[in-house]
């Protein structure tokens, strides 16, 4: 496996690529046929400090995404590459993703709960505590086709001052899910240490999680793991899917997952770094159904989040860290955003 370049540049101005993009590599002969030789990885923008949540508008032609310390959400137009901010104070958002009506959900780290923006520009919150305690912060969400919102709460944003405002975790770290009628919120699974990105299989019958507690924990696992979804309501047989364990020039290297979503045909994509930045680990890990890694996206940055937009669904958007990266791939999200 190559390194990544380093002294490669990226977004307006930089050198072209030369074909095939080097940086989006097949592990297994089986990712192939999801990479287009010529399409480059590109930088759409640079100068976050910690970009997060980027989710996709099929009705606006736009992607969303944070820049949490900076307490700001940006906005990317599909039609001429255009950036404006779009929610400024964001109350330090960090996920974002869009309901079955396009409209925005956040989940905030600086207010504990988890919001959505209206077609009028009012905010209605939608969960801020459970049993009768705040949230730690909540993370990342994605939205079942019954309306229900399911997301997780990791508590990083309230653990300093930097992307939120420190505080007592009242909460063990736990997934939640909000009905769509009646607004209850309900905990799915605190089987987790520190329960991050996650994205349901194309079905809706599994609900996959990135667990980062290891970033608090000593002895938790840097792995991603896998529910059965029970009556759209409950998950069940939590199991670990992959470790982000990978051999790297005969030495073994563990970093984190982030952010994941999943492909039409099964496959997570699941952002990834936190590891020796000299071994090619930062970027996108992509694992087939059974969750073996077949293919990896190098970035110069950590990736902390991704997700499919585009008419088609076909290109990839990356935050990594200060900036925001994308390229189209032969493969298709499973879902809206």
């Amino acid at each position: 496996m190559p390194l990544l370049a380093q002294t490669r540049s990226y977004g307006p101005g930089a050198e072209p690529v030369r074909y095939p993009e080097p940086d989006v590599i097949a592990l297994d002969p089986t990712f192939a046929k999801y990479k287009i030789g010529s399409s480059p990885i590109k930088r759409l923008h640079t100068g976050s400090l910690w970009a997060e949540g980027p989710a996709w508008s099929g009705v606006g032609g736009y992607l969303v995404w944070s820049d949490i310390p900076n307490n700001i959400q940006y906005r990317w137009l599909a039609e001429d590459g255009h950036i404006s901010v779009i929610h400024n104070p964001s109350n330090y958002s960090n996920g974002n993703t869009f309901d079955r009506e396009s409209r925005q959900i956040s989940c905030e780290h600086g207010t504990r709960r988890v919001t959505r923006y209206e077609r009028d520009g009012s905010v209605t919150v939608l969960a801020e505590r459970y049993n009768g305690k705040p949230f730690n912060a909540p993370n990342d969400a994605v939205v079942h086709p019954d309306g229900s919102i399911w997301f997780t709460d990791p508590g990083y944003g309230s653990v300093g001052n930097y992307e939120g405002f420190k505080g007592e975790l009242q909460l063990k770290e736990a997934v939640y899910r909000i009905d769509p009628v009646d607004g209850k919120v309900t905990m799915v699974t605190d089987e987790i240490f520190k329960p991050n990105g996650l994205c349901f299989s194309p079905d809706y019958k599994k609900l996959y999680i990135a667990d980062t507690g290891a970033s608090h924990y000593k002895e938790a696992p840097k792995n991603i793991k896998v529910w059965d979804v029970v009556d759209a309501k409950r998950l069940a047989n939590g199991k670990e899917f992959t470790s982000m364990m990978m051999e790297v020039f005969g030495r073994n290297v563990a970093g984190l997952a982030d952010g994941i979503r999943c492909d039409t045909e099964g496959n997570v994509w699941a952002s990834a770094g936190w590891s020796d930045a000299r071994l090619g680990y930062d970027g996108v890990h992509i694992f087939n159904p059974e969750g073996k890694r077949i293919g990896q996206i190098l970035l110069p940055e950590i990736c902390s989040n991704v997700c499919f937009g585009g008419p088609r669904r076909n290109r990839l958007f990356m935050t990594g860290s200060q900036s925001l990266y994308a390229v189209y791939v032969e493969a298709q999200g499973a879902h809206f955003c």
